[in-house]
Order: structure tokens, then C-alpha cells, then sequence
């Protein structure tokens, strides 16, 4: 009867565990530039970067404005599930998370990145020196990051958010080809006038795979019953109002008869 080694045995099992362990490393390490480089040539499409320079005073400021659109924010999604191996309900999960913090189903967002060498930006308050053009309306921002307002100098970035519907609800970006976002450049050291803008043609945008997902539909769930709360919020509100009219009609009319009756 053949006999084994359980030494040996053993330290097979732990070679061959190695080098399933190498394999998985070197494929990761092989995949890293795949999913890195599908990312960077999306973020490339949606990212507009103007330097602006004051070699005079040696003020240099660079901005990036990357508009948040779905492609954008779907590529970003499946960079992250390819980096961290995720399946697709952690894929979806995050989605969800994702779009929740961006508030897309609601608002407008646009990622700015500043590099600022010189003198410091002061920019506050940051809402009254931005602005975002769809059509041939201007729009302030609905939303910020705080920071924006603080005295900055060197490398700061934050989210800047838009209206996405108007008070009836239309999605303002509908049937628009062409977004502008303007900054003041008043509040640029490097520029001290005009306005620095960045356009973005939003019609080529490819919503399909992030608006086809389960997390959209949760989102596009969540935003319409807040409509419809804030709706019958309006309806209550009304319906006490007619309350309140028909009271005050059952009470003239009763002094109406009142005084008739003393004719």
C-alpha cells in the first residue's frame, strides 16, 4: 500500500496556495492599468482645464471643472468595482451611495479642483461668483463645499451643485445641448477680471448604463416621493385655506340674512 509524506503533502498544499496567491496578485497588478486607463479616458472627455497666469506678480492658478455627467459617474463606478473586485450587488450598492451623496437625480454637479500658487484665492461668498448657463438662463448653485469660502492657497478641490428641475418639475437639461459654468474672475489674483468659463456639450453624454441601473430606479423611487409628500403638503395646505374661505362665506352670508331680515 503506497504511504504519503504529510510533510510533504503539506508543504505542496502550501506552494500551490502560493502560487494561486502570486497569480491573483499579478493579475490584479495586470488589471490596475486596464480599469486605471478606462477611467482617465472617460474623465478626460468630461474634465475642462484652464491655466491662468499673472507672470508679473507670479500668480498661477489652474482650475479643473469636471461636469458629473452619468458616463462620468458610471465610469467611476466601474473603476472602483474593478479595483476592489466587487460583485454586483456591491456594485449597485455603491452606485446608490454614490449617486445619493451626488444628489444626480435632483441637482447638477460639477467637480472643481483648484491649484493656486501666489496669492490666495478669496472667493467668498463662493454662491455669488459662480454660475451655471443651461439655455439662456443662469443658475446658482443650490449647494457647495464650505471650503470655497475660506481664504486658500496651494491644491483644494470640492463640489459645486446646480437645480436639475424647475418648480414643476421639468429637468432643466432636457432637449440642452450645451452647458457653460462661469467663475468670476474678479476673485482670481492671476485674472482680476472677466470670467473664466468651461463649457461642456451635454448631448453627447451616454446615460444609458447608470440610468438603467436598480440604484437609479431607487433614486428616481426616493425623489418622487418626496415630490409627492411636498405635493400633498401643498394639498393640505390648500384644502385649509378653502376651510377657512368657506367659513368666512358662511359667516357673511349669515350676516347677508341677518340683515334682511331687518329690512
Amino acid at each position: 500500500m503506497a504511504t504519503f509524506d504529510k510533510t510533504e503533502n503539506t508543504g505542496g498544499n502550501a506552494m500551490r496556495r502560493t502560487a494561486t496567491g502570486l497569480t491573483l496578485l499579478l493579475l490584479c497588478l495586470f488589471a490596475l492599468p486596464a480599469w486605471a486607463s478606462r477611467f482617465d479616458e472617460v474623465a478626460k472627455r468630461w474634465a475642462r482645464i484652464e491655466k491662468i497666469e499673472d507672470t508679473k506678480y507670479a500668480n498661477f492658478t489652474d482650475i479643473t471643472a469636471t461636469y458629473c455627467s452619468a458616463q462620468y459617474v458610471e465610469a467611476l463606478i466601474q473603476a472602483e468595482a474593478d479595483k476592489n473586485l466587487w460583485t454586483a450587488d456591491e456594485t449597485d450598492q455603491y452606485r446608490y451611495q454614490l449617486l445619493s451623496t451626488l444628489n444626480l437625480q435632483e441637482q447638477v454637479a460639477i467637480h472643481l479642483a483648484f491649484d493656486n500658487r501666489g496669492t490666495a484665492l478669496r472667493m467668498a461668498p463662493f454662491d455669488k461668483q459662480v454660475k451655471l448657463w443651461i439655455g439662456k438662463k443662469a443658475y446658482e448653485p443650490v449647494d457647495y463645499d464650505r471650503r470655497f469660502n475660506f481664504k486658500l492657497n496651494g491644491k483644494f478641490e470640492g463640489y459645486v451643485y446646480f437645480p436639475r428641475y424647475d418648480e414643476k418639475g421639468n429637468d432643466l437639461l432636457e432637449g440642452v445641448k450645451t452647458i457653460r459654468f462661469d467663475i468670476d474672475g474678479g476673485v482670481i489674483p492671476a485674472r482680476m477680471s472677466g470670467r473664466v468659463s468651461f463649457f461642456w456639450d451635454i448631448d453627447k453624454d451616454d446615460p444609458s448604463a447608470l440610468y438603467a441601473s436598480k440604484a437609479m430606479s431607487r433614486l428616481e423611487i426616493d425623489r418622487l416621493l418626496k415630490r409627492v409628500e411636498r405635493l400633498a403638503g401643498e394639498r393640505n395646505e390648500l384644502q385649509a385655506r378653502l376651510a377657512e374661505i368657506e367659513q368666512e362665506i358662511r359667516e357673511v352670508s349669515a350676516r347677508v340674512e341677518e340683515l334682511q331680515t331687518q329690512q
